[in-house]
């Protein structure tokens, strides 16, 4: 039995986006490929060791830091009921709206030996100069691991906070009647419970340090994302670059490879329907204490680098206004967020609408693989998809430019440098948040009104457009939304892959922060903490918890 056309038209259109978005990882293969011994060999003495060493301390480091902060503050405001609870549980979520490279600016600015910090410590100390007196420098190792972990723990958080919200009372209680106190009752009862979740949200959070540069680079310390940033921009050695983001891909795999064995054991059947724990009412000192406790997350990994940036724009704005550069990276920072938007939600649709055209036929498995290959791009480092995009559209470049010249044109660069290839960069990066949303939206679609449409003579394009997408209105803001902010934090993409005198608002603060300008950058990085606000709010007014099937928003892709 054949195929219908409008189906296979739709699977083909899914398989060439799928196509597309697996280029960079076909290319890093390739070039992995061409192995030349001589490369391999400098690699190795002098890049690898080091930079990959750095690479997996900070994964460890961080790794175990929001592991500790995120299930903490989970049970905190799960397990325990106190005054400022609820403003606490949606507080906890603020980080997710401030970039890593953001916060290590504020920070080095914040804790210098000539800042504000240092400054009041010394006056209560009794001391002139820093040369007396000083905290130890941030610019280090130890450093960079905690201050991402105050930004990315809210990933642990969230689905911590979401298993242990479901979790059966009835166990809990079974572990108090046989004598466990409250530590044993968290220890041996709901945290075995609670361990797939939290492999997943640690799983987020390490392809979040992954893809860091900003942050990593501040502190003065060389991973494998700034080694490959460094490699392409200031040795102009593409092949080098290649190799150690072959060489990252492998760590990203492995973690991918982690989050779905986590995935597989997050499963719990009962015979009976679990009631959800109840909260223990803590009072006086101990509810004080317990908010205290739940606040210094929010207040290291929010408050303090966001207060900092809101003095010092305001400072900037009072004495010298916005600058016409800063106004023109607003401009081109919003342009490049609007066109990655509409790319997204446009090889969204047709993915998903493919998949769903294709459910329960022979080709429903050719559906899935074209929907999951299309969302890898969100599992890549910025860097690494940069630079898997450099080799094929260098080839394709040189094949056109010797297209030119046999026309009797001039030999010239047509996509590199363009502005479109970063919009394609960002476009294949998260167009894994577009599907998730529009796919979760679409499964609470009956199939009824397919057959219904199809039954009033619709096609398949008819019934996409006036019966699916007018349900999917709320689907599709948020993946608008998601992909927007994602998009106006991008730094590593944007870095490699920006035209000549391109500036974002991220490569804008990137550069100042690497003048030691901390002023002129702060109005840019207000501007990017304000627009990660709106995903955060979003989140905390649906309670904290993401749609069904949504990827979480976080940087903050762009860190």
């Amino acid at each position: 039995m054949c195929m219908p056309a409008s189906r296979t038209r739709w699977l083909l259109a899914a398989l060439i986006i799928a196509a597309v978005a697996l280029a960079p990882v076909l290319s890093l293969a390739w070039a992995g490929a061409q192995v030349r011994t001589d490369l391999w060999q400098h690699l190795l003495a002098s890049v690898l060791p080091r930079a990959a060493t750095n690479t997996l301390l900070v994964l460890g480091g961080v790794g175990a830091l929001v592991a500790v902060i995120g299930t903490g503050c989970a049970w905190l405001v799960t397990a325990y009921d106190f005054p400022g609870r609820r403003l606490l549980s949606w507080a906890l979520l603020l980080p997710l709206a401030v970039p890593t490279y953001i916060v290590a600016y504020a920070y080095l600015d914040l804790l210098h030996p000539l800042g504000p910090v240092q400054g009041a410590l010394r006056w209560v100390l009794g001391h002139d100069s820093p040369r007396d007196w000083r905290l130890p420098d941030i610019r280090h190792l130890a450093g960079c691991i905690v201050l991402l972990a105050l930004v990315l723990y809210p990933y642990v958080y969230l689905t911590t906070r979401a298993l242990f919200a479901t979790q059966a009372a009835s166990l809990l209680e079974a572990g108090r009647s046989l004598g466990a106190g409250p530590v044993a009752v968290f220890f041996r009862v709901a945290l075995p419970l609670a361990r797939p979740a939290i492999a997943v949200g640690v799983v987020l959070v390490l392809l979040e340090t992954l893809n860091d540069i900003g942050a990593s680079e501040f502190l003065g310390v060389q991973t494998l994302t700034v080694a490959i940033y460094t490699t392409w921009v200031t040795r102009s050695d593409l092949a080098g670059a290649a190799q150690i983001a072959l060489s990252m891909l492998v760590i990203v795999l492995a973690l991918v490879a982690l989050e779905r064995f986590a995935r597989r054991r997050q499963r719990y059947e009962t015979t009976l329907r679990p009631r959800p724990m109840q909260a223990q009412r803590l009072r006086g000192g101990r509810a004080v204490l317990a908010l205290g406790l739940g606040s210094v997350p929010v207040l290291a990994g929010f408050a303090a680098p966001a207060g900092y940036l809101m003095w010092e724009a305001w400072q900037r704005l009072r004495s010298d206004g916005a600058s016409a550069q800063l106004l023109h990276a607003l401009g081109n920072t919003l342009m490049i967020a609007l066109l990655t938007t509409a790319a997204a939600l446009l090889l969204a649709v047709v993915v998903c609408w493919a998949v769903r055209r294709n459910a329960r036929s022979r080709s429903e498995l050719l559906a899935g693989i074209a929907n999951r290959s299309a969302s890898l791009g969100y599992a890549i480092p910025g860097t690494v998809m940069a630079i898997g995009l450099l080799l094929p559209l260098g080839g394709l470049d040189r094949m056109l430019s010797d297209l030119l010249i046999s026309f009797g044109g001039q030999a010239r660069l047509v996509l590199m440098g363009t502005l479109w290839v970063l919009v394609l960069a960002c476009t294949l990066r998260f167009l894994a948040v577009a599907i998730g949303s529009i796919e979760a939206g679409m499964s609470r679609i009956p199939p009824s009104l397919d057959a219904a449409s199809a039954a009033l003579g619709e096609g398949p394009l008819a019934t996409l457009g006036r019966v699916h997408l007018p349900l999917l209105r709320p689907s599709l803001a948020a993946a608008a939304l998601l992909v927007f902010v994602d998009t106006m934090k991008e730094l590593p993409a944007t870095l490699v892959l920006r035209p000549m005198n391109f500036e974002t608002l991220a490569t804008w603060l990137y550069a100042e922060a690497a003048r030691g300008t901390y002023e002129e950058g702060a109005l840019a990085a207000l501007l990017i903490v304000l627009a990660g606000l709106l995903p955060v709010i979003a989140l905390a007014r649906a309670g904290g918890q993401p749609a069904a099937g949504q990827v979480p928003a976080p940087p903050r892709a762009g860190q």
